[in-house]
């Protein structure tokens, strides 16, 4: 496969020589005058971010970043390719080097919104994807730093209500990290007032909703996003998920369906089409899409675990329920219904496998501490003690 991409980008280069070679020769120097000319590698620089672009657009990341990389090779301080870079790294999850490159872009062009904004991305997703968050807990904190530099950038740039929305939604989204949901919502309201039919803006808005409880308004919010950019596989995949717990199945798998062919290679597409069939009562293709979105990104969704260790509990194969409940709850922490289920897995026993009741209890008391009165937990600690 690298053979491959290495080739094609070969190709490329030799392409933006051959354009080099063709442009008509300088006049020659005079001799005792010495050259300072800088040399060709602007069409060099831009070939291979707009490989590189294409590749990342496609979901191809490793190539992305070998394009990215010699972009920034050839002409480094490009804030094309630093960006490009710096995104790129983010989607592999070479945290610290994406956030290496990311500053050295803001430091190099202080008037660049979107490295801001990337930079924040860049601390938000080292936090998300850390499995120990006492190594990141300032993280937070950095990524609503790196905005306050954004909006002022963006107060001051040509495209001041664009660059405003996409500070705003940013924000949001940190707000919801930190579980501020009031804050969240106002912040993306106010996203949302800069560019009204923005479908990522709509699609994070509904999900702020959904977490607080408002499903009527999160289904509205995604079926605008929806519409707002038929092709987007994020918010095709949540809506029909949102229309699957409001009792529409058959809308909601349609829906489901449609955005995993929209992005085959999309994890989070795949496991919501999955999430969708488990709610549907189709059993063999949740779990088909459900184990296709793990192999597709194994760590970033706890919520695939969970709905597998779900498909595991209904058929009482309680060592596999087991497995993908401690998944679920070692990537999603802080998520009472985890550990909820958790403990109903340990609590049973089936096969030849005993139940573990001292392991259910610490489930269901874990449980509580997350999400205090929890009925699910607090019926199964009383079982247990």
């Amino acid at each position: 496969m690298k053979r491959t991409i290495m080739l094609g980008l070969l190709a490329t280069l030799s392409l933006s020589q051959a354009q080099a070679q063709q442009t008509p020769a300088a006049a020659p120097a005079p001799a005792a005058t010495p050259s300072t000319t800088p040399p060709r590698t602007g069409v060099a620089t831009s070939s291979y971010i707009a490989l590189g672009r294409y590749y990342y657009g496609q979901q191809n990341y490793d190539a992305a970043y070998i394009a990215f990389r010699a972009a920034v090779e050839a002409e480094g301080t490009n804030p094309d390719a630093l960006l490009g870079l710096g995104r790129t790294q983010v989607k592999l999850r070479l945290y610290g080097p994406g956030i290496d490159t990311l500053r050295r872009l803001t430091t190099t062009d202080k008037s660049n919104v979107s490295g801001y904004i990337a930079l924040s991305d860049a601390y938000v997703e080292q936090y998300v994807g850390s499995t120990d968050r006492t190594i990141v807990k300032t993280n937070l904190d950095q990524a609503l730093q790196v905005l306050s530099n954004a909006e002022t950038v963006a107060q001051a740039s040509t495209d001041k209500d664009l660059n405003l929305a996409k500070v705003w939604n940013q924000r949001a989204y940190v707000y919801r990290l930190r579980g501020e949901p009031s804050r969240a919502i106002e912040a993306a309201n106010k996203a949302l007032g800069y560019d009204p039919e923005n479908a990522t803006i709509l699609f994070n808005l509904g999900g702020l909703y959904f977490d607080s409880g408002n499903l009527t308004a999160a289904i509205d919010s995604l079926q605008r996003a929806v519409i707002a950019n038929p092709s987007d596989a994020y918010s095709r995949a949540y809506y029909a998920k949102l229309l699957a717990l409001s009792g529409n199945a058959t809308a909601a798998k349609a829906e489901a369906a449609q955005a995993a062919r929209l992005s085959p290679n999309s994890a989070y597409a795949v496991g919501q089409y999955g999430v969708v069939s488990y709610l549907a009562k189709d059993g063999a293709t949740a779990r088909a899409q459900l184990n296709a979105a793990i192999k597709l990104d194994p760590l970033r969704y706890p919520e695939f675990y969970y709905y597998l260790g779900r498909l595991s509990l209904d058929s009482n194969q309680l060592a596999e329920a087991r497995a993908n409940f401690t998944k679920a709850t070692a990537l999603g922490s802080t998520n009472a219904e985890y550990f909820a289920y958790l403990g109903q897995a340990f609590e049973r026993s089936a096969g030849g496998l005993p139940a573990d009741r001292l392991k259910a209890r610490d489930a269901y008391t874990r449980a509580l501490q997350l999400q205090p009165g929890y009925k699910l937990a607090q019926d199964g600690l009383n079982r247990t003690k």
